[in-house]
């Protein structure tokens, strides 16, 4: 348990990139800052002539060594001796001897009969079962559940799901075939595929290159898969002589015909998609019929539940195709990493919400309940649709002050239009040396003259745009949308937030189920919601944690059926266990019919300002009653 918070805390220095407190560590991960000071201490331990964690007045950060830390040591630890024991059982079909076994890994007999013990923790759902006959242990199961096993071992070696050839070689052995290939095998894999006209995703790229790298080590061993049945399919034949090509220049491996199959068909369904160049109809014509069917009535749906501009032909055409993928994926349980799940939930909350919704209403058709990682790859495709509609959005109202003189304001408009084009839409422009300053109402002012009182809204530029005047018009830009955003957020709080409905201190220790249970209770108790809006509260957090940041959860139901829009709020210091990590803030919401269009300010606009820490840890610390909380939070909201 040491070990791993050692390398919670590491994780959490390195995504930072800044100074953190002891006690801003220790609410992240459930102990007292003394114990976050011996876990530094250790940490700088493992790289003795470098710095792993930094320490000073203003706390911690990642030093320059901290990469190199990671590993350091993991081959005394349980998890590396476990994972070693596997990889030996997978290497001989004839199974180990427990003795045997015990003197090659310096350990006792009953050490080995124990991780025996967690390995059989490890075969569930794989198909896999292991036997043991006197002092001999024997996996059975197929080479493609054996396959598996390799993966998801080769996936807990990677921490946050990005292709890392140390971790595989881990995985694999170091003296696995071709281990110094990976590298120029997916770069000419990615290249070819990128000839015949595919986009290549590289968030999968390297899951896909374990698995080949995992085929190629077992055929060596003499562990091809079985002859497969013939496939006509001309787009699959191609990829396929592809990987035969490359795995025999790369890793001297001959793909067999299951093999080739198989690996052709994890590229199709994992890491690539039609070209911009290739017509919609052929495209449809990839795809199930029922599966464009369900894809459509769910997109539908969603564009009318969140109020989000989704609902296009193009956007359900190329989900429809991924979703087709997806369920391929979901029959063989051979899901695709994705590094910037965490990233995603915690910067697009909202747009994470959708593809949890999405991912819901086709839980019929995939047949089994998706992970996050599956979930962000469809939050990616939401946000690539609205990426356009929020630029739009966004975009800020200027007026232009320049006094005239030959088409000097018509180049100065030119080079704003050119410059922040993207950022600001530019309405008008003012000729005269004495305009009417209190008349100009656009958002933005952006002035070559000297007004007779500065403001938040008025830029100074020069004549000819320079770079520093974009940088201090887009500066200003940001503090106008920010003060918007947060404007909004203070109204919405303050109208939803009730006395009634907040807790300080609860307790954790019925997990997330009882802290919903509890917050629910007090909104079931004003006639908000129903028990039954309780109960969808706890099956959506099954579906994906909603632990937004480090310090939040907004547990919530799927579908607004609350008799009105309201916040149930619970503080925990010290944090409490929720999902994967650990939280200090609760905010359980409900929402009505009638307050849709609310749902996009107080979700994503809540999670922003609890993603700042040292928010966080005022709100907690100051925040001893209601009052105090709320107060405390509109000076964060107004800063």
């Amino acid at each position: 348990m040491t070990r791993s918070r050692q390398d919670r805390v590491l994780a959490i220095l390195v995504r930072d990139g800044d100074w953190v407190t002891a006690s801003g560590l220790a609410d992240a991960i459930g102990v007292t800052p003394r114990s976050i000071r011996s876990y530094v201490t250790a940490l700088n331990a493992r790289v003795p002539d470098g710095v792993v964690v930094e320490s000073g007045p203003q706390g911690y950060r990642a030093g320059p060594d901290s990469g190199s830390a990671v590993h350091v040591g993991d081959g005394g630890t349980p998890r590396e001796r476990l994972h070693r024991l596997v990889r030996s059982l997978l290497d001989a079909p004839d199974g180990i001897d427990v003795f045997e076994t015990a003197d090659a890994f310096f350990v006792s007999p009953a050490t080995i009969d124990a991780d025996l013990g967690r390995v059989r923790g490890l075969l569930g759902g794989t198909e896999l079962s292991l036997e043991r006959t006197a002092s001999r242990a024997r996996l059975r199961g197929t080479e493609m559940a054996q396959r598996r096993l390799l993966s998801r071992l080769a996936h807990e070696e990677t921490d946050d799901g990005s292709f890392d050839l140390d971790s595989l070689r881990r995985t694999l052995g170091e003296r696995s075939v071709g281990a110094v290939a990976f590298g120029p095998f997916k770069d000419d894999l990615v290249a070819e595929l990128t000839e015949l006209g595919y986009f290549v995703n590289e968030f999968g790229i390297g899951d896909v290159v374990m698995h080949i790298a995992i085929a190629a080590d077992r055929i060596a061993r003499g562990r091809a898969l079985e002859v497969a049945e013939a496939d006509d399919a001309a787009f699959r034949a191609e990829v396929g002589d592809i990987l035969d090509r490359l795995t025999r220049r790369h890793l001297g491996v001959v793909l067999g015909s299951g093999d080739r199959q198989h690996l052709a068909a994890l590229v199709l369904t994992r890491v690539v998609a039609p070209g911009a160049t290739e017509p919609a109809a052929l495209i449809r014509e990839r795809i199930d019929p029922d599966v464009a069917a369900a894809v459509r009535d769910v997109v539908r749906r969603a564009a009318a539940e969140f109020l989000v501009d989704i609902d296009q032909e193009d956007f359900v055409l190329r989900l429809s195709l991924h979703v087709q993928n997806l369920r391929h994926r979901a029959r063989e349980q051979a899901w695709s990493r994705n590094p910037l799940t965490r990233s995603l939930k915690t910067t697009y909350p909202m747009i994470f919400e959708v593809a949890v919704y999405i991912a819901d209403a086709l839980r019929g058709l995939l047949g089994i309940p998706l992970l996050d990682d599956e979930i962000a790859y469809i939050a990616m495709h939401v946000g690539g649709r609205l990426e356009r509609s929020r630029l739009s959005a966004q975009a800020l109202t200027a007026t232009i002050v320049c006094p005239g003189y030959y088409e000097l304001h018509e180049l100065l408009r030119s080079s704003v239009d050119r410059s922040l084009g993207q950022a600001l839409d530019v309405v008008g422009v003012e000729t005269r040396v004495d305009p009417d300053w209190a008349s100009i109402d656009t958002d933005l002012i952006l002035s070559t003259i000297a007004p007779p009182a500065m403001s938040d809204r008025i830029v100074h530029i020069q004549p000819f745009l320079t770079d520093a005047d974009i940088d201090r018009v887009q500066a200003a830009a940001g503090r106008v949308r920010r003060a918007r955003r947060l404007a909004r957020l203070r109204a919405e709080l303050e109208r939803y937030f009730d006395p009634a409905a907040f807790v300080r201190g609860i307790d954790g220790a019925a997990g997330e189920d009882g802290v919903i249970r509890q917050l629910g209770s007090l909104l079931v108790d004003q006639g908000i919601i129903d028990d039954d809006y309780i109960d969808r509260t706890i099956e959506r957090e099954k579906l994906s944690s909603t632990a937004f940041t480090d310090a939040l959860a907004v547990p919530h139901a799927i579908g607004m059926t609350a008799t009105r829009t309201a916040i149930s709020l619970g503080i925990a210091d010290p944090s409490i266990a929720w999902g994967d990590g650990r939280v200090q803030v609760v905010a359980m919401v409900a929402f009505s019919e009638s307050d849709r269009a609310a749902f996009q300010t107080v979700f994503e606009q809540l999670v922003e300002v609890f993603s700042e820490r040292e928010s966080v840890q005022r709100l907690v610390r100051r925040g001893t009653s209601f009052g105090a909380f709320l107060d405390e939070l509109v000076a964060v909201v107004d800063g």
